[in-house]
């Protein structure tokens, strides 16, 4: 098999500018004159190369912040800060200077959760006898409310799922984002059958919150995240309200085959194999080829079981996740709902229906839907 080719240094810079300069993934939290700086001053392909460039624009970002007497300037400017530090750490912090930028962003977005209104609160829950991390954002009010808990995906970060969940607030919904399994701070979590329980324990969680509504709790999963939000739909059918499975791997990506074609794609910015063998605690690809089979749902017998109200989102040319894992869920189990952009990538993206766009008009409405109905 042949893994991606690595872009070369110009291609990569020709790549992210473009992405850039039209808010793409990876890149929607890095303005086009920023990366025109950042990219100027990049020599080299080293990951802690990448990571310099980026983190002194994140750090500017950050001293105009801890200067500035307005809250709502110095808020613009954390939030810069947190853009540009995930951004030299992507895909994740595989270095010294990548995990450096992740340690100033977690910093950058206390300050900037303190910051919000209401502020966005640092809580943990147990799974293991391990604690997990997450951001929960409730309404202003007595409550209780429901609550929507999301899941991130392989280079996503829970920081800017809270941000993006003030969108949930407006309508009485609280939140409450992770880190997927095996990324960011839920690292301690292995990515593995059972990572699940991760969720049945934020659940747990809810329910000792008086302000939180554990009647009416969804999931929503992004990319590698939508796995974890279907096996929460499925093992949690009772105790949730829907769960959205957005680009999310069942059967078939986790199969050897696949991987070794897919792994070819330049869909991904760059790092692909890396960051999904991260995933796995694995570095050679015999390990990941053989890691994945274990997850799939389809060959643990979960498909034909009876699972939450589900929504499936994706796009029919995505190259990061089959499509035919979209149709297994679909042909499998209680009835589905389903949105299927036939141009698009992955998640359903394309350049003219990017993901804020498919979050306002399909996937925030269906969870609020499902969380505010009437009983």
């Amino acid at each position: 098999m042949t893994l991606a080719t690595p872009r070369t240094l110009g291609e990569l810079k020709a790549e992210t500018q473009d992405r850039a300069d039209r808010q793409a993934h990876p890149c929607a939290g890095v303005t086009g004159e920023e990366a025109r700086e950042a990219l100027a001053k990049l020599k080299s392909l080293d990951p802690d190369d990448w990571a310099t460039v980026w983190s002194a624009i994140g750090d500017r970002h950050a001293e105009q912040a801890q200067s500035a007497r307005d809250p709502k300037a110095a808020a613009l400017s954390w939030r810069r800060a947190v853009d540009l530090y995930l951004f030299a750490r992507f895909p994740f912090d595989s270095s010294p200077g990548k995990a450096a930028a992740q340690q100033k962003m977690l910093a950058a977005f206390a300050k900037l959760a303190a910051l919000q209104d209401p502020p966005i609160e640092r809580v943990t829950v147990g799974f293991d006898g391990k604690s997990v991390a997450a951001y929960l954002r409730v309404p202003k009010g007595t409550g209780p409310w429901p609550v929507i808990i999301t899941v991130g995906g392989l280079d996503s970060r829970k920081e800017h799922a809270a941000l993006r969940n003030a969108a949930y607030l407006e309508h009485g919904v609280a939140s409450l984002a992770f880190d997927m399994p095996g990324t960011g701070e839920s690292r301690v979590v292995p990515a593995a059958p059972g990572a699940e329980g991760l969720f049945s324990s934020a659940i747990d969680f809810i329910a000792t919150r008086r302000d939180l509504d554990a009647s009416r709790v969804a999931i929503y999963g992004s990319s590698w995240g939508g796995h974890w939000a279907a096996r929460v739909g499925f093992c949690e059918r009772a105790r949730i309200r829907g769960a959205v499975v957005q680009g999310g791997p069942v059967h078939g990506y986790f199969q050897p085959d696949w991987q070794r074609a897919a792994l070819g794609n330049r869909e991904y910015l760059f790092g692909l194999f890396e960051a999904r063998a991260a995933v796995y605690g694995v570095s050679t690809l015999d390990d990941f080829l053989a890691y994945g089979p274990q997850l799939s749902l389809k060959d643990a017998g979960w498909l034909d079981r009876p699972s939450a109200p589900m929504l499936v989102v994706n796009g029919a040319k995505d190259t990061q996740v089959p499509f035919e894992d979209v149709v297994l869920l679909l042909q499998h189990g209680s009835p589905k709902e389903a949105w299927v952009n036939p141009e698009g990538g992955h998640m359903g993206r394309t350049k003219t229906l990017p993901d804020p766009v498919i979050f306002a008009t399909v996937t925030l409405p269906w969870v609020v839907r499902r969380l505010t109905a009437a009983d």
